[in-house]
C-alpha cells in the first residue's frame, strides 16, 4: 500500500463536536503542515486527489514523497497481434489485383471494347468498379473454424462496365442502361456545354456570370436526383451556382430540365427553364422574354460582393484562453490495442474484429468477437437516404442515394488531430472507381480514450460497496460519417456524425415553411437523413430468434393491500413474445420506447436460465423516413419506413440496397420488401437492418457547415442476459474504497496494481498534414 490515504467523508456530526484546546494547538500545527503541502502541490504533478478542496475544505491531499526524473513515454505504435487467421477474407482487393483484372479485361481477346475512363466518352464501354465479391459466410465460418487445415475461401471479384457503345448489353435485365447515370466526373460537363451557349448572354446579365463547362467557369451546375423512374429515361433538373468555395449555398435561382438519354449527345435536349417561378418549355422561349423584357428578374443578391462566408476561414473575436492549445489525452504506458495493419485486425480489451472496405459504404467490421465468442459476423452501412423538400425544381425533385456515388470512394485521407485525436492509429484502404486504384493512407483511424466517468461506480458505507471501473472506450472511425465505438461492458455503439455544406437553396418568401433562411438570399431547405446498417448477428452461433419486449400498466390487487392506499396499484408488467414470421419483423420502437428487440439464442442460456442475447437499443435520433409514398422513393428505399427490421440471412440478399437503387425508384434492382416473404425466423441465421438519422430542420448555425454534435444519430447492441454478470467488474483500471475501521481515519483502498498516477515525458508531436485529394 502506498503512503497515501483517501480522507475520510465529511461527517456532519464530527461538526458538532466542540475541540479542546489541545486541538486547537493541533490545529494550528495542521495549518502549517497544510500549507505547506499546499506549497507542494503547485509544484507536484503526481499528487493524486480524491475530493476537490470546495467539497472538502479541510481534507489535505498527500503525494509521493521523492522526487523523480520523468523517462520518455513507450513506443506510441501499437502493439503486435497475431490473427486467428492469417487471411483476412473480407479485406479490399489490393493495387496489384485490380491492376491484373484491369489488364486482363482490356485483352483484345475478352471483346469488351474498353477505353480509359481518363479519354474516354459518354458512348465508350468503360470499367466502371472493380471490387471484392465476399465470400460465402459458410465457407468463410469453415475457415475462421480451423485456419491451420482449412484453405481460405478463394478470392473473386466483381466488375462493373459502363457499355456506352452498345447500351443495351447488360447482364441483368433488371438493371437497364440509364440506371447508371454517371459513368464518369466529366460528363456533366458535357451537358454544360453543349447547352449552356444558348443562354449564355442570359447567364452574363442575370448572374454576372460564363459557363462553357470548364474548371474556370464563374458559374457552375449541380443535378438533383433520382435521373429516371424505371430506366427508361434520364432526365435531369440542373440548378446554377456561383462557382466559389461552399457554391452549395450560392445557388442563382435558375434551372433547366434535360433530356439526356441515350449516348449521342447531339440528341439531348433542353425540356424545361424555371427562372423566378417563371417556366419555359424550351431555351428559346426563355431567352425571348428575356430579349424583349417579359421576364421578371430577380432583385441583385446583396452578398454578391462578398462570398467569403461560405469558407472556413476563422471569423470573430477570439475567445478568452483559446491561444491556448487544448487539451489531450496521452497514453503513458503505451496504447492498450492491439493492430495487425497488413490483415487489418484489431483487438482491445477482450473485443476482436477483421476489417474490410468497398467503393459503396466505406468501412466495415467483420467477424467481432468478445471474450472468445463471436458476436456479429458483419457489421457494416448499406445505404444513405436524403430526401430534400421545398419550392423550387431542385430541392422537390431531389431524393439521395449515397450508395450511388460511392461514400467509400469519396473517403479524403483525416486530419491528425483534428478528424482523430493525435495518438490515433491510421489504416490505408483501396477502392477502384472509373479512373483507376485509389489509396488513402488515412483511410480509418482507431483509438481508445478516456469518457471522463466511470462505467459503473457506487458510493456506499458498508465494506465492498464504495468502488468504481473506469470508462473507456476503442473507437474505429471513418470519415466523415461512421464511429464504431466499443466499450468495456460489451456494447457496441454506432454512431453518425456528419458535418459539411448544406443542399442550399434560393430564399425568398415564397420558401417559407420548407427550411430556414441563413444568409440574405440563402436558405438550408428541410430533409431527412436516414441511413441503414446490417448486422448479422450470431448470438452463441448462427441460429438465434427475434425477442420483442415490451411493458405496459395493469392494475393489480393483492390480500396485502390497506386501506390507507386502497385496494389497487397501478404498476407496469413486462411481456415477452417471440416474433416468429418474417413478415411481422418490419418494426418501429414502441410509443415512448416502452420495451424494444433482441437478439436471443434460445437453446443457449446463461447461468440463470435465460437466453442469453444482445438487445438493439436506439441512442440518438431514432428516426424513420417522413415521406412514404412519393414517387421518387417508391420502392428503392424501403427500408427507410421503420426503425429496424429482421430477416432471414440469405446470400442472394447481400444488401438493402444497390448502386443501381436510386434511378430505379419503380423498379430497383433491390426491393427491401421482397426480403420479407414469410420465412420462420426462429432459431436461424439472422440478419437486423438497424436506421439512423435526422430530421434537419436547418438553422442559420448550420453556416458554413453543419456540426457534428448536432447532426448525429446512433443506436446500440449491448449484452442482454449474455453474460451472468456484469463482465466489466473484472477490469484492473478500477479501485475499490475500504471503509475505515475506526471513526476518523482515512480510507484505504485497493487499485488492483494499475497506478494512475504514472506519467512520462510524450514524444512530441509534430504538426505537419499532408492529404491527398
Amino acid at each position: 500500500m502506498p503512503d497515501r490515504h483517501y480522507e475520510r467523508l465529511k461527517d456532519p456530526e464530527s461538526d458538532l463536536i466542540q475541540p479542546s484546546k489541545r486541538r486547537w494547538g493541533l490545529g494550528l500545527v495542521s495549518l502549517v503542515v497544510i500549507a505547506v503541502l499546499s506549497f507542494i502541490s503547485l509544484h507536484n504533478t503526481n499528487l493524486f486527489r480524491f475530493f476537490d478542496e470546495s467539497e472538502l475544505p479541510s481534507s489535505s491531499y498527500i503525494g509521493t514523497s521523492e522526487s523523480t526524473t520523468l523517462e520518455q513515454c513507450t513506443s506510441s505504435l501499437p502493439p503486435p497481434v497475431d490473427p486467428p487467421a492469417p487471411v483476412n477474407v473480407w479485406a479490399s482487393l489490393t493495387v496489384a489485383e485490380t491492376t491484373d483484372i484491369q489488364r486482363w479485361l482490356e485483352r483484345p481477346q475478352m471483346g469488351l471494347n474498353l477505353t480509359r475512363a481518363s479519354v474516354s466518352t459518354f458512348s465508350d464501354n468503360v470499367i466502371f468498379m472493380i471490387e471484392l465479391y465476399y465470400p460465402p459466410k459458410s465457407a468463410a465460418l469453415e475457415y475462421l473454424a480451423s485456419p491451420d487445415t482449412v484453405s481460405p475461401p478463394v478470392r473473386f471479384a466483381r466488375v462493373t462496365i459502363h457499355h456506352g457503345v452498345d447500351p443495351d448489353i447488360y447482364h441483368r435485365e433488371d438493371i437497364p442502361f440509364h440506371a447508371g447515370g454517371y459513368a464518369t466526373g466529366s460528363e456533366l460537363s458535357l451537358v454544360v456545354s453543349k447547352i449552356a451557349p444558348d443562354f449564355g448572354d442570359a447567364l452574363f446579365e442575370l448572374f454576372g456570370g460564363v459557363a462553357r463547362g470548364y474548371e474556370n467557369d464563374t458559374l457552375i451546375v449541380g443535378a438533383s436526383a433520382p435521373f429516371s423512374f424505371d430506366g427508361s429515361f434520364r432526365r435531369v433538373w440542373l440548378n446554377w451556382k456561383l462557382n466559389t468555395p461552399g457554391p452549395w449555398l450560392h445557388p442563382v435561382n435558375f434551372f433547366q430540365y434535360v433530356d439526356i438519354s441515350g449516348t449521342d449527345p447531339s440528341l439531348w435536349k433542353v425540356l424545361k427553364v424555371v427562372y423566378n417561378h417563371q417556366v419555359f418549355n424550351s431555351t428559346e422561349s426563355f431567352m425571348e422574354a428575356f430579349r424583349n423584357g417579359t421576364l421578371v428578374r430577380v432583385p441583385e443578391r446583396p452578398e454578391n460582393k462578398d462570398l467569403s462566408w461560405t469558407t472556413r476561414k476563422r471569423v470573430g473575436k477570439q475567445r478568452d484562453l483559446d491561444h491556448l492549445p487544448g487539451p489531450r489525452s496521452v497514453s503513458f504506458a503505451g496504447l492498450r490495442f492491439r493492430v495487425d495493419k497488413a490483415r487489418q485486425y484489431v483487438t482491445w480489451m477482450g473485443w476482436s474484429m477483421y476489417l474490410g472496405f468497398d467503393r459503396d459504404m466505406g468501412l466495415s467490421l467483420w467477424n467481432i468477437g468478445f471474450k472468445g465468442e463471436r458476436i456479429i459476423y458483419q457489421l457494416a452501412p448499406q445505404e444513405a437516404m436524403a430526401q430534400y423538400g421545398g419550392n423550387d425544381p431542385m430541392q422537390t425533385t431531389t431524393a439521395w442515394l449515397d450508395r450511388y456515388f460511392g461514400m467509400g470512394g469519396s473517403v479524403r485521407d483525416m486530419l491528425p488531430g483534428y478528424d482523430c485525436p493525435h495518438e490515433a492509429v491510421y489504416l490505408p484502404m483501396t477502392t477502384y472507381a472509373s479512373t483507376g486504384s485509389v489509396v488513402r493512407k488515412r483511410a480509418v483511424c482507431i483509438f481508445e480514450q478516456d469518457t471522463g466517468r466511470p462505467i459503473t461506480r457506487h458510493a456506499g458505507y458498508m465494506q465492498g460497496e464504495f468502488g468504481a471501473v473506469k470508462g473507456y472506450i476503442l473507437t474505429v472511425r471513418s470519415i466523415s460519417t461512421f464511429d464504431y465505438m466499443f466499450q468495456l461492458d460489451g456494447t457496441i455503439e454506432v454512431r453518425i456524425s456528419a458535418s459539411g455544406y448544406l443542399q442550399g437553396g434560393y430564399w425568398e418568401p415564397k420558401q417559407n415553411g420548407y427550411g430556414g433562411r441563413i444568409r440574405e438570399t440563402t436558405m438550408g431547405n428541410l430533409h431527412d437523413h436516414v441511413i441503414n446498417f446490417k448486422v448479422d448477428f450470431d448470438i452463441g452461433g448462427i441460429e438465434n430468434s427475434l425477442l420483442e419486449t415490451t411493458t405496459n400498466q395493469e392494475v393489480v390487487t393483492q390480500p396485502w393491500f390497506d386501506d390507507d392506499w386502497g385496494h389497487e396499484v397501478i404498476q407496469q408488467r413486462i411481456t415477452k413474445k417471440i416474433i416468429e414470421n418474417e413478415n411481422d419483423a418490419l418494426l418501429k420502437y414502441p410509443q415512448n420506447f416502452q420495451g424494444g428487440y433482441s437478439i436471443i439464442n434460445q437453446d443457449n442460456k446463461n447461468a440463470w436460465g435465460l437466453p442469453r442475447g444482445y438487445a438493439i437499443h436506439p441512442g440518438y435520433s431514432p428516426i424513420h423516413n417522413t415521406v412514404v409514398g412519393s414517387k421518387r422513393l417508391l420502392n428503392n428505399a424501403n427500408w427507410a419506413r421503420y426503425n429496424l427490421a429482421v430477416s432471414h440471412r440469405k446470400e442472394t440478399e447481400p444488401s438493402s440496397s444497390a448502386i443501381w437503387n436510386m434511378n430505379l425508384p419503380g423498379k430497383p434492382a433491390v426491393d427491401f420488401h421482397n426480403f420479407f416473404d414469410g420465412e420462420n425466423i426462429t432459431q436461424t441465421d439472422l440478419v437486423a437492418w438497424v436506421n439512423v438519422g435526422m430530421h434537419h430542420l436547418p438553422v442559420s448555425e448550420d453556416s458554413p457547415n453543419t456540426k457534428t454534435n448536432v447532426a448525429a444519430s446512433s443506436f446500440l447492441l449491448t449484452p442482454w442476459n449474455y453474460f451472468d454478470s456484469d463482465p466489466s467488474m473484472e477490469l484492473s483500471n478500477a479501485i475499490l474504497l475500504k471503509i475505515p475501521e475506526k471513526k476518523g481515519e482515512s480510507f484505504g483502498y485497493d487499485d488492483y496494481g494499475v497506478k494512475q498516477e504514472y506519467t512520462c515525458i510524450p514524444k512530441e508531436w509534430h504538426h505537419r498534414i499532408k492529404v491527398e485529394l
